[in-house]
């Protein structure tokens, strides 16, 4: 089965556009949403976790302790990418196995860093990449999130796209309706590349 990989910064508006495509019944995969999930389901990657890192990432009840782990990651690029090597494996084999679940003609797979990490590269089949100015993405992720604006900006400077690897653009600067025209345009361009051929 084909796959489309929906990506873009934060407050891009990767998610709408994801949900548009929902509505027309195309199964997405958020990345996010899955890598927390794992955290909570995952017995396999907390203990993987637990022993790269040396400590007990559990809190009394068992569950999952993100604040824990995010003061561990604080400032320090090494234990990211650390995190990053066993988290990213997990929720590739995750993706994998809710994939050979669907039943539909192509699938999504949301995601601000598969393109960027070449893991991922055998996971899709094109590119759309979501866009839209900087200052409406910050004022978007702001309000979403309430995070400050100094920490948006800072997410979004470290966040980079190769367009030479995007088959398709989406640009998320007006209103809904035209979003999703937009994207209907998208997807009919892409559909060489994602529906099988008679």
């Amino acid at each position: 089965m084909k796959t489309l990989l929906v990506t873009g910064g934060i407050g891009s508006g990767k998610s709408a556009v994801c949900s548009l495509l929902e509505e027309r019944g195309i199964p997405v995969y958020d990345s996010d949403s899955a890598a927390k999930r794992l955290y909570d389901t995952d017995p396999d990657l907390v203990r993987d976790l637990e022993a790269l890192f040396g400590t007990l990432l559990r809190q009394a009840d068992g569950r999952f302790d993100r604040r824990k782990l995010a003061g561990l990651l604080f400032s320090d690029p090494e234990k990211l990418a650390a995190l990053e090597a066993v988290v990213h494996p997990a929720v590739l084999r995750d993706f994998q196995a809710w994939r050979s679940r669907q039943q539909a003609p192509f699938v999504v797979i949301e995601s601000a860093i598969a393109l960027e990490k070449p893991l991922f590269d055998a996971a899709y089949d094109a590119v759309l990449l979501v866009t839209a100015p900087d200052a409406m993405r910050l004022a978007r992720a702001c309000r979403r999130d309430g995070s400050e604006p100094a920490a948006v900006l800072a997410r979004m400077r470290r966040q980079h796209f190769d367009l030479s690897r995007v088959d398709a653009v989406v640009n998320n600067d007006l209103d809904m309706a035209t979003l999703r025209h937009r994207t209907d345009i998208a997807i009919k361009i892409l559909s060489l590349q994602l529906l099988p051929t008679a």
